[in-house]
Formats: C-alpha cells, structure tokens, sequence
C-alpha cells in the first residue's frame, strides 16, 4: 500500500496588522490540499467503484482521530471546568469548519439544555454575505469575539482543517490577550493555529479523493472531534445519568417518548408511573428520574440536584447518606 508523505512545514504567524494574509500562505506543502493517488481517475470509475473507494478513504478518519486522544482528552478538562462554572465554550471556524462548530454548538441547548449563549459557534462572514473572502482577516475573528465580549473563563476552540486560517488566527490570539484557554483543531501537522493554542489537536486523515475538498475526511474528523468535545464534557460536569441524556429538552412526540424511555430505563418504572412522574417534573427527565429513585417529591428533587449542580449520581448519594 503507498505510504503517505508526512510533511512537516511550518507556517509563519501572521501578524494581526496585516489587512490580509492571503497573498502570504503557500498551500502547496497542506496534505487536505494535496492529490490522492488512489482517486486519480475519479472521473473515470464506475459509480460503484467510487462508492468502494470514497468509503475506503473514510475508514482512515477514525484511527486518525485515534492517535489524537491525549489532546483531545486535554481539551475536554479545559473546557468542562468551563461549562461547569462561568465560563462559555466558544467555536470559531471558516467555511465547511465553521458551520460543523457552528452545528455542534446549535445541539447543546436541545440535547443538553444548555442556557442560550453557554455554548456558541462563529463562522467568518456568518451564512450570508461576503463569506468567501471574510476568512482571509485575523482582524474579523477579533471583532467577532469583542461583540461576545470575551471573558477569561472561556474557552475557545478554533476549526480550520489547513491549519492556517487567518479568521481563525486571529480570534484564537484574541482569545489568548484576554487570558482565555485556547484549542486548535486542525487537520494538517504543524498547523499554524496550534502556535496560537494551549491545546493542539492535529489529525492527519490524508488527502482527500477530491483534491482540496476538505468537507470529506477533514470534516468527518472534525465533525467526531466536535461530538467528543461537547458530549464529554457534558458528561463530566453531570448533564447525563449513565449514558442517558437526562436533560434532554421534551419538544415534540418523538422527544416525549424519548424522555419516558430514559425515566423507565433509569428507574425500571412502569410506563404509568414515569409518565405520571415527568408530569409532575414539567417534562424534566432529571428531576423525574431523581423523584423515582430516592422517592421524594418534584420540589425536593429540584432543591437536590441543584445543590449537587445537577448531578443525579451525586445527589442521590448525599439523600442516602443523608
């Protein structure tokens, strides 16, 4: 099997005076932007064909993501002693990078009933607009993380698959003037944005079979990081019971029934029972689930989990001890 080239070329730090510094970055050594040997006659392939190879390609993401656990795991700390006090996780990214941080920010309030604004995703030139050239400005990350009025007890996480963003250069130094922790997650080693970050997570999935479209292996690697940042930190600071989301936000029948499975499954209630019980817990699966279990009332259970910062597994080991 051809072994891939494993480049190591350093990219300048790009001063935050510079109006632009598109003119300034070489792309050629990048292994997103690089061709793949083994698509070189994409054109030429059947469909199935394609279907084989494109899905061969795709199994290399997750061993990539693989080699960087460490970081990953470091990440995580920094940014559940976040969420769990002040603090605010914040995504900054560019294009296909953005939108994914974006996304995974948009899920936390559903899935884990998070205040509005604890966890925020931007994207250089928003979805409208200018939003091809607005990534090629460290001064437009800046002025998107003045606008939220940055505190040190944020964490921001920047995404950009080359590694060389300017927006998100940009916002990461910003970030780190103001005393904040830092991340980087790019998709090539020796990234220019990992110079700029407490923690760097770089995964080198390979080029892509679209030469340069780093929406593929890129952004599957980064979409699995995303999902590992937000859902374990969620975990570590009590969002969960188990592996079941427990502060899931009840909006429509599917969510209904989904939050009824979780109060049955955690308690081993009958079907009754949890109902009556999520009814008298406003469709709170939490406070339900800890109504059933220690076998106490809705206001009890609230009181609770909120001198146990919402954890079920602690607050039912201070009522028992209690």
């Amino acid at each position: 099997m051809l072994e891939w080239v494993n480049y190591s070329y350093q990219f300048p730090a790009y001063p935050l005076s510079s109006r632009s510094c598109a003119t300034t970055m070489s792309l050629h050594h990048l292994r997103t932007e690089q061709s793949n040997t083994f698509s070189a006659d994409l054109d030429l392939l059947s469909i199935e064909q394609a279907v084989s190879l494109m899905n061969r390609e795709d199994a290399l993401v997750a061993s990539s993501v693989s080699a960087a656990q460490p970081a990953i795991a470091n990440a995580i700390h920094l940014i559940a002693s976040a969420l769990a006090g002040d603090g605010r996780l914040i995504y900054v990214g560019a294009g296909n990078s953005g939108r994914l941080g974006y996304l995974d920010a948009l899920e936390c309030q559903p899935t884990f009933s998070m205040p509005a604004g604890k966890v925020i995703g931007l994207v250089a030139g928003g979805f409208g607009g200018e939003i091809g050239s607005a990534e090629d400005y460290p001064e437009h990350g800046q002025a998107d993380l003045a606008q939220l009025q940055l505190q040190a007890a944020d964490v921001v996480v920047g995404l950009s698959a080359s590694g060389r963003t300017p927006y998100v250069i940009g916002a990461l130094e910003y970030a780190r003037n103001h005393g904040c922790a830092t991340v980087a997650v790019a998709c090539n080693r020796n990234s220019a944005i990992s110079a700029y970050a407490d923690v760097a997570i770089e995964v080198d999935c390979g080029p892509e079979i679209l030469a340069g479209s780093t929406r593929l292996k890129a952004g599957t690697a980064q979409k699995m990081i995303c999902n590992m940042l937000t859902t374990l930190s969620m975990v570590s600071i009590g969002k969960t019971y188990g592996n079941l989301m427990v502060d899931v936000q009840v909006r429509n029948h599917k969510l209904r029934q989904r939050a009824l499975a979780i109060v049955m499954q955690a308690t081993d209630a009958e079907p009754e029972l949890a109902q009556h019980a999520l009814e008298a817990a406003q469709q709170r699966p939490r406070i339900a689930i800890l109504m059933l279990l220690a076998r106490i009332s809705a206001a009890q259970a609230e009181a609770l989990c909120e001198q146990h910062r919402g954890s079920i597994y602690r607050a039912l080991q201070a009522h028992t001890a209690g």
